[in-house]
């Protein structure tokens, strides 16, 4: 179990299918996946109401940008850690990636429980 330490995981993507899949992959590493969201507003409602170490979000939201959940997250207290993907690549979003409090970014096609770990403390 690579995962013993991290803690629990929030899930935020509009897309049920990736959603799925990541928490098999996440879980099957020793990730604890506390719950997933579709949307920007409903992760910060989730962040709220489930306390999630890490939560891992999809840069394109439907109803807000993904940076911008970053950034509203990376101000709160006792902020997640938040691991950014997307489809795209992280240089696809230039320096804004870096500059929304996230810890770090993993392309979708290489999500895994070893690469989330490796963007943990």
């Amino acid at each position: 179990m690579i995962a013993q330490m991290a803690g629990s995981v929030l899930i935020v993507d509009d897309n049920p299918r990736f959603r799925a899949r990541a928490r098999r992959w996440l879980e099957a590493s020793g990730f604890a996946v506390v719950a997933e969201a579709q949307d920007g507003r409903s992760a910060l409602q989730a962040t709220r109401d489930h306390r999630p170490t890490v939560v891992l979000l999809d840069v394109e939201l439907p109803d807000m940008s993904g940076l911008s959940v970053a950034a509203r997250l990376a101000g709160g207290a006792n902020p997640p850690a938040v691991v950014l993907t997307s489809t795209h690549d992280a240089a696809d979003y230039g320096d804004r990636a870096s500059r929304c409090g996230a810890r770090g970014f993993v392309p979708k096609a290489e999500l895994s429980g070893e690469a989330l770990a490796a963007l943990l403390p």
